[in-house]
């Protein structure tokens, strides 16, 4: 007959988790695990839960959901006109100019 009834944790936190939970589980999802599998699964995932159980009790109600460990702040620079180069002092340096754009050698089509 299987377990039903799921096994209480000392610290009185969340019920352990069975290997007849997990196959259940299993079922549910429609995975088809072995014996084996279940015996090595049962025992992680009830680490799993214990763990999750743990960090829910550590949050605070007292302390805000955060995305990332470290506030956030922008730090980009102000978005200012400042002056830039003219169109012929940009061109100045280049090999080749072609109507104020720089001109460079073709490297699609040459193949036919």
């Amino acid at each position: 007959m299987p377990d039903t009834n799921p096994a209480p944790v000392a610290d009185g936190g969340p019920p352990a988790l069975t290997r007849d939970d997990v196959a259940r589980l299993a079922h549910l999802a429609r995975i088809d695990l072995s014996d084996a599998e279940l015996d090595h699964l049962a025992p992680q995932l009830a680490v799993i839960l214990e763990s999750v159980a743990e960090v829910s009790q550590v949050a605070a109600d007292d302390i805000p959901p955060s995305s990332h460990a470290l506030a956030m702040q922008n730090v980009f620079r102000a978005d200012e006109v400042r002056s830039c180069l003219t169109p012929q002092e940009a061109l100045a340096g280049a090999p080749q100019v072609d109507q104020q754009r720089f001109s460079v050698p073709r490297i699609l089509g040459e193949e036919q």
